[in-house]
C-alpha cells in the first residue's frame, strides 16, 4: 500500500501520554498535565450555559462572534495600548494550537526556512514540517535560558520565512525580555520575515514583570500574529477557544486556513469568553498572583529537598535540577521512576528538545489545588528517604 502521510506516519506516543498513562496506571500525582485541577470562574461558566440554552446554537460567524472580536481588540488597547481593529484584525479559532496550525500553514510554503526556539512546544516542529518548512532551531538551555544573539542570527538567511516564538515560554517559563523581542524583530526586519508569536500565558507572568508582546515592538505591527487563548486566561482549558490578531494583509490567507480546518468554534463559549476579558485588571492580577504563591510554595518545598530550583519568569511550569541529588543522565528514566515508586508524575526538559538536551531537569506543574501539591512533596520527600537508606 502506499504510505500515509511521513510527518505523522509513526510519530510515537508523546512523552506526556506516556507519562499521563503511567500516572493513571500507579494512581501517582500527576504534576506532568499542563492545565488546572479545578475550573475557572463560576460566573463565566454560567454565561456559557446561559447562551448555550438562549441560542442560537448554529454555525456563528466564521471569524467568530463579534463581542468576543470586540473584546479582544479592547484587551489590546488595555493591555498594550494598541488600537486593533475588530472586524478585520481578529479571529478567533477552535484553541491556540489551531491558531499556530492555521497561521504556520497560511504564511510557510515548502522550502522557507522557520526559526524555532528550543524546547519546543510539541506541536511546533511537526506544523513546522508539515507545511513543507524546514525548521532552523536555536536552543536556550537551563539554568539561564539566554538566547544567543549569535547563534541566532546565523540562524536566518534570504529563506527565513518566520520565526516561531512562545512567549512566555512552555516549558522554559521565560518571560522574553525586550531588548530579546528587538532581537527578533531586528533581525526579522533584515530578512523580511514574519513572526507567529505564541502568547497563550500573557497574563501568567510573575514577581511584578510584564509581559510585551511582539505585536506592540516598532517595525512588527504589519509582521507579527499574536495567538491567545481563553483555556490559560481563564483556566477552561477544556473549552478549546483561542484567538489571532494580525494586520489585514496578514490576517486574510489565516482565516482562510481556520475555514478549511474548523470553520467556527461554539458560540456559547465564544459569548462568554468575550464576558471573561472584560472583567476588571484586578482578575487577571489575581491569576497570576496565586500561581506565583503556589509556584512559590512547590519550590520553596523542592529546595528543603536538595533539588535546584530554576527561574520560574511566567507559565505554570517549575524545572527542578535533579542533579544535587545524585540523580545525573537520562531524565526520561528517572521521569518515570519517580511516577512509579514515588508516585509523582513530571515531564523531563529533555522531551521538549529534539537532540543534545539538557539530561539532568524534570519540569513539574504547579497549577494544583494547595493540598495536591503538598501531597507530591510529602511522596518525594518519603521516596528520597527510602533511596537514601537503600544506597547506605
Amino acid at each position: 500500500m502506499k504510505p500515509t502521510n511521513s510527518v505523522y506516519t509513526g510519530l510515537p506516543t508523546t512523552i506526556f501520554e506516556e507519562m499521563s498513562r503511567l500516572a493513571i496506571a500507579h494512581k501517582a500525582v500527576n504534576l506532568g498535565q499542563g492545565f488546572p485541577d479545578v475550573d475557572g470562574p463560576e460566573d463565566i461558566r454560567r454565561k456559557a450555559a446561559e447562551a448555550l440554552i438562549e441560542g442560537p446554537n448554529q454555525y456563528p460567524p466564521m471569524m467568530g462572534v463579534m463581542a468576543l472580536r470586540e473584546a479582544v481588540a479592547a484587551n489590546w488597547k488595555r493591555f498594550h495600548g494598541l488600537e486593533v481593529d475588530p472586524a478585520h484584525e481578529v479571529l478567533v479559532t477552535s484553541g491556540a494550537t489551531e491558531a499556530l496550525s492555521d497561521a504556520i500553514n497560511a504564511i510557510v510554503e515548502p522550502g522557507d526556512e522557520v526559526v524555532l526556539i528550543e524546547p519546543l512546544y510539541d506541536c511546533f516542529l511537526p506544523l513546522v514540517k508539515r507545511a513543507g518548512g524546514v525548521p532552523k532551531r536555536v536552543r536556550v538551555t537551563p539554568p539561564k535560558w539566554a538566547l544567543d544573539a549569535e547563534a541566532l542570527a546565523a540562524a536566518f538567511s534570504p529563506r527565513t520565512k518566520a520565526v516561531l516564538l512562545n512567549n512566555p515560554q512552555n516549558p522554559a517559563a521565560k518571560l522574553s525580555s525586550r531588548e530579546e523581542l528587538k532581537l527578533i524583530a531586528d533581525l526579522c526586519l533584515r530578512h523580511d520575515a514574519y513572526v507567529i508569536a505564541d502568547e497563550v500565558y500573557e497574563h501568567i507572568v510573575f514577581d511584578g514583570r510584564r509581559h510585551v508582546s511582539m505585536l506592540s515592538l516598532e517595525g512588527m505591527r504589519e509582521r507579527a500574529i499574536a495567538i491567545g487563548s481563553a483555556g490559560k486566561s481563564f483556566s477552561l482549558t477544556g473549552w478549546k477557544v483561542g484567538y489571532v490578531t494580525a494586520a489585514p494583509a496578514l490576517l486574510d490567507p489565516i482565516v482562510k486556513a481556520h475555514q478549511f480546518t474548523t470553520f467556527t468554534t461554539p458560540p456559547d463559549l465564544q459569548k462568554a469568553v468575550a464576558y471573561g476579558l472584560g472583567k476588571e485588571e484586578s482578575y487577571f492580577n489575581a491569576l497570576a498572583g496565586d500561581l506565583e504563591k503556589k509556584r512559590d510554595r512547590l519550590a520553596r518545598a523542592c529546595a528543603k529537598l536538595g533539588m535546584g530550583v530554576i527561574a520560574c519568569e511566567g507559565t505554570y511550569f517549575l524545572t527542578l535540577d535533579m542533579s544535587p541529588l545524585g540523580f545525573d543522565g537520562d531524565d526520561a528514566a528517572l521521569a518515570k521512576r519517580l511516577t512509579v515508586e514515588a508516585g509523582v508524575a513530571s515531564v523531563p526538559v529533555s522531551a521538549f528538545y529534539v537532540t543534545d538536551a539538557p539530561k539532568s531537569f524534570l519540569r513539574f506543574c504547579f497549577c494544583k489545588r494547595d493540598e495536591v501539591l503538598d501531597e507530591a512533596v510529602e511522596r518525594l520527600r518519603n521516596w528520597l528517604k527510602s533511596a537514601r537508606r537503600s544506597a547506605a
